[in-house]
């Protein structure tokens, strides 16, 4: 994410956000005396603050939230990259990942208010009687993407990406668990706005579950789903649920999806999707069922029928690991695990709607002295050559390594100040 708070939403993984502010000339740090003052002072003003990660500073812009009397400190759209790969507002270069091809186009930034617009490819309501086919976008690497609309996959690389868990930090070990990846997600999906409306309440992300408060949470989970609860003769509006899978299998009747968290209450599937899953996702299911330690996430669009049962429209797949960081494939796995043992700090890099053939950089090292190299993994069977990777500029650092052909290369050094990059987590400044 990119906002700045005085009060951080996440304790586990907020131990101080590290990065000092020039707003209208004074220098603040987050949670300081006077610093969300400063920022109320810089929105009624207007004036810009600066970030001072880097000599000539980064620009940053404040947002009220619409209706409300908060503001956040952000950076200008698509300027992550320009901060100091230490800075709790560094951002990989767009073009080195997938989100470079959907950034103004799927992704629109209102730095007035600090909305965002969402462009979506799939539906968010179903007509009666009718069946959603589901399009052949980027999770069907035979067919060409583009970056005019979000597919499935490309919304919840999103919302990962916003949530802040593609980084990672060494003091995040042992302390992401689905509680904090939930309040991450949701905290990630305020102020995004898709098809004229809220994103937000269509997101559903169940509840750590306890058996103590079992009631509680069903009551809350049907007062969420009931406006995707199916009407005679209207068009039923389609709910997101981002879950961790427990199982794919076949039912009684036709085929179900289990989900953590969710014991009580099982998603329907019909005959046609469970069918497409083992040719869209093979990679994604070998990986999952191969390796005990990963988890398997999937988003995706489901409404409530008439007999009070959640069917499952479209979905999307996405492994990651133990620290929920997400991964295609072993070798990315290896790469991962291997940053997260010898205490690096770093940014994962997603696809969005790229498709399989597009090099995309694995990672971005944020703890390296002076620049952020991109790690990039050779698929298997493939050469590349520098046409074919994210960032043509040959004075970007790049690890480059080719599992078919060599064992993992020596890690860049880490920088000798020994200063671990802060976190940052969206939060509000409030008055």
């Amino acid at each position: 994410m990119n906002g700045a708070s005085c009060e951080p939403t996440e304790p586990l993984e907020a131990a101080g956000h590290g990065a000092v502010y020039l707003i209208r000339g004074k220098r603040f740090e987050v949670g300081t005396p006077g610093f969300a003052e400063a920022v109320a002072s810089a929105y009624a003003a207007p004036e810009r603050p600066r970030c001072l990660c880097v000599t000539e500073g980064a620009e940053m812009y404040v947002a009220r939230l619409p209706g409300s009397a908060e503001f956040i400190l952000k950076r200008m759209p698509y300027t992550g990259h320009q901060h100091a790969p230490s800075c709790p507002s560094y951002e990989p270069p767009p073009e080195a990942s997938g989100l470079g091809q959907v950034l103004g186009s799927a992704i629109t930034e209102n730095p007035a208010t600090g909305e965002t617009t969402l462009r979506l490819d799939f539906a968010l309501s179903k007509m009666p009687g009718r069946s959603v086919v589901p399009p052949t976008g980027a999770e069907n690497d035979s067919a060409a993407t583009n970056g005019t609309r979000l597919s499935l996959r490309g919304l919840l690389h999103y919302l990962w990406d916003e949530a802040e868990l593609t980084r990672w930090l060494p003091r995040f070990e042992g302390r992401r668990t689905w509680g904090t990846v939930r309040r991450h997600l949701l905290d990630a999906a305020r102020n995004k706005v898709a098809r004229g409306s809220s994103l937000a309440p269509r997101i559903y992300i169940p509840e750590v579950f306890s058996v103590e408060q079992r009631e509680a949470i069903h009551a809350r989970r049907a007062t969420h789903w009931a406006s995707a609860v199916a009407v005679p003769g209207k068009p039923q509006q389609l709910m997101l649920l981002i879950a961790e899978v427990k199982e794919i299998v076949p039912a009684r009747f036709g085929f179900k999806a289990v989900v953590k968290h969710v014991p009580d209450q099982t998603f329907s599937i019909d005959e046609q999707l469970y069918r497409r899953l083992g040719r869209r996702f093979e990679a994604a299911l070998t990986l999952w069922g191969a390796a005990d330690d990963i988890h398997m996430v999937m988003i995706a669009t489901f409404g409530i029928g008439g007999a009070g049962v959640p069917t499952i429209v479209e979905l999307s797949l996405m492994p990651v690991t133990r620290q929920w960081l997400p991964v295609e494939d072993a070798f990315e796995k290896q790469l991962v695990e291997r940053l997260v043992a010898e205490g690096r700090s770093f940014v994962k890099g997603l696809r969005y709607n790229l498709g399989a053939r597009s090099s995309v950089a694995c990672a971005t090292l944020t703890d390296c002295e002076g620049s952020a190299p991109l790690f990039l993994v050779v698929p298997p069977a493939r050469g590349v050559s520098d046409d074919d990777l994210p960032l043509g500029d040959v004075s970007v650092p790049r690890w480059l390594w080719d599992p078919s052909s060599e064992a993992m290369p020596a890690l860049p050094s880490r920088a000798q100040h020994g200063r671990e990059p802060a976190s940052v987590l969206q939060g509000h400044a409030t008055t």
